[in-house]
């Protein structure tokens, strides 16, 4: 697999750079340079921008008919299945995700989305009927939105922007894809694999660039919607942006999620969901229940065990099938992780962790780490820490956990863990997020995925998704 690379994928063709700029990518378990791709200027957005425009108004992609649309997604999932490998090991290099996660959810997963959508596609509608008054008819018609700007985040590069990409497709929309300047491999692979699969000149165009570029890209006058996940502060950006253009937004955005464990909890099964619930992708997932609100008759026990288990996690290179823990995804990332366990340690009381492992001199690794005796109020209760870092809260009954749980300027995701799981979904209903997890917690492919509040605005996965890359039209049938 290449590890440097000199063109941007724009209409089905490489097409050498604007300028001489490039990215250097950097292996987060080794701290060793792994190379260089360009990095994207004004100038190559608007190759990629007229090039997805013009196949969108042509007379090919968003006129074909939906199962034609459907086969090439199918071709599309085909090609990314053959590079799997290259695809998990590229993500795993550049941002530190464990290469069992990175294989399972980057490169499988993601496969999954396209044959989700493509299957959607098939049963697809143009239009409905629907009764209207004086007992005439009325048309519903729905139509792809145009080009769409997406803009991808390191921490899943593959599944975050095949998010968009397959509903995009299944609309009739095309595609610009600003991936993450931290993991850039990994979108040539995907590129790669769309132009082997008959993909459509200009249906999908890739182009890396920093944040400046990428705000162009947002308000390009030739984008019709976009779609974005990342940080929040960026998030309102760009909201700020499309609200004054009236430009279609999907905002996937932070989380500071709550786990609830109720008094019948089983502790040993929750520490088995904890991995993908709470410390998922070394902590650097959104939807991570990092916020653990434990009854305080089982509070030291709850801290315990977390400990304990933070302790028996196993560090070490991405790319080793055994490691649990990865490094995080940059120098500066790491920076920000460590900063916030010397804020925690002045707020709570650490049990596990808190700094660098030892025997391991190079790479952005930081240790698991459990803080006990924190209050909600606390900055690490409350703003997003992207790392291995959990707090634990303490509350006095039900009402008390929803409320906690509840007093957050984030709703993306949460879990409730209960020997009792009807139960524990009658407090799931009163948690207010997009999201929540009943023992357990894994977003599913056929419903609706996204965030209220700080969270963002939108969702992706099910049919749902589709919606957001599509207009309506009402034709009234007077006569």
């Amino acid at each position: 697999m290449p590890r440097s690379r000199d063109r941007f994928f724009i209409g089905n063709a490489w097409v050498t750079p604007a300028s001489d700029r490039r990215f250097t990518l950097i292996d987060a378990s080794t701290e060793e340079v792994i190379g260089t791709v360009p990095e994207g200027v004004e100038a190559d957005i608007d190759a990629a921008v007229a090039a997805a425009r013009a196949a969108f108004d042509g007379p090919g992609w968003s006129q074909l008919p939906a199962s034609d649309r459907a086969a090439v997604m199918d071709r599309f999932m085909a090609e990314l299945a053959d590079r799997s490998e290259d695809l998990a090991e590229a993500v795993s290099t550049q941002n530190g995700m464990p290469i069992a996660l990175s294989s399972q959810l980057e490169a499988q997963f993601s496969l999954g989305i396209l044959q989700y959508y493509a299957a959607l596609t098939r049963e697809s509608e143009a239009h409905d009927v629907r009764p209207s008054q004086l007992g005439k008819e009325t048309l519903v018609q729905r139509s792809p939105v145009g080009v769409v700007a997406a803009i991808v985040p390191w921490n899943f590069p593959v599944a975050l922007a095949i998010n968009k990409i397959a509903p995009a497709m299944a609309a009739g929309c095309t595609v610009v894809i600003k991936p993450s300047p931290g993991t850039v491999l990994d979108s040539y692979i995907v590129a790669e694999a769309a132009w082997a699969a008959g993909v459509p000149a200009g249906v999908l165009n890739w182009v890396a660039a920093d944040r400046e570029v990428g705000a162009y890209l947002v308000s390009h006058p030739g984008i019709d919607k976009v779609a974005f996940t990342g940080s929040t502060t960026a998030g309102r950006q760009i909201a700020a942006t499309c609200g004054g253009l009236l430009r279609p937004v999907t905002l996937e955005l932070g989380g500071k999620s709550a786990a609830i464990l109720l008094d019948d909890v089983d502790i040993a099964s929750f520490l088995q969901g904890v991995p993908f619930a709470c410390l998922l992708n070394n902590g650097q997932a959104c939807f991570n229940g990092t916020r653990i609100l434990a009854p305080k008759s089982r509070y030291d026990e709850v801290v315990g065990a977390l400990a304990e288990f933070a302790g028996a996690l196993t560090i070490g290179n991405a790319l080793d099938p055994a490691t649990h823990v990865g490094p995080m995804a940059s120098s500066a990332h790491r920076d920000k992780v460590e900063g916030y366990i010397s804020i925690g340690k002045s707020e709570g009381r650490l049990v596990a962790g808190g700094g660098r492992p030892r025997g391991h001199n190079s790479g952005f690794f930081v240790e698991p780490t459990i803080f006990a005796d924190v209050d909600n109020s606390d900055r690490i209760a409350r703003e997003e820490i992207f790392g291995p870092v959990l707090a634990v809260i303490p509350y006095d009954g039900e009402a008390d956990a929803v409320r906690i749980a509840n007093d957050s300027d984030y709703g993306l995701g949460g879990s409730v863990w209960s020997s009792d799981s009807a139960h524990a979904t009658d407090i799931a209903r009163q948690v207010v997020s997009g999201t929540v997890g009943v023992n357990g917690y894994m977003p599913s492919l056929g419903a609706p995925f996204g965030g209220v509040k700080a969270s963002g605005m939108g969702r992706e996965f099910g049919p749902e998704a589709i919606a957001a890359y599509q207009t309506l039209k009402s034709i009234y049938v007077m006569g």
